[in-house]
């Protein structure tokens, strides 16, 4: 499943995860849509999950595989490739739009929650 994912830091350096249920935190992320560039897409799922409009920084990275498949709590399986970007805050207010958020936070990267997905430490630095 192609995905995308943002690494979002505040001014402090820490990283904006989200908290959708379960056991795990994740990145904002989500499905690129069809006929939706990756970049394109990653502005939209911030917004959606955050209410923040970001412009994309650069790209820190495109992982995929056994190492990238997910179980949801339904028992869905996926297994993603994910274009990961590094993203800015440019305006908006932090709460979730869509509901897939129950919690927002920010985390220093040394107490960075449990993800779900493996993402390797150098996109967070």
């Amino acid at each position: 499943m192609p995905s995308v994912a943002a690494v979002i830091k505040n001014e402090q350096g820490e990283i904006l995860f989200q908290y959708p249920g379960g056991e795990y935190w994740s990145l904002l992320a989500g499905a690129i849509e069809p006929g939706e560039t990756s970049e394109k897409s990653v502005v939209r799922e911030v917004w959606e999950e955050t209410g923040l409009k970001v412009q994309v920084k650069k790209q820190k990275g495109v992982f995929g595989g056994e190492r990238f498949r997910h179980i949801y709590p339904n028992g869905d399986q996926v297994e993603y490739i994910v274009v990961v970007f590094e993203c800015e805050i440019t305006s908006g207010k932090l709460k979730s739009i869509d509901g897939e958020s129950l919690k927002l936070q920010y985390f220093s990267f040394s107490e960075k929650p449990t993800l779900a997905i493996p993402y390797p430490d150098s996109i967070f630095l």
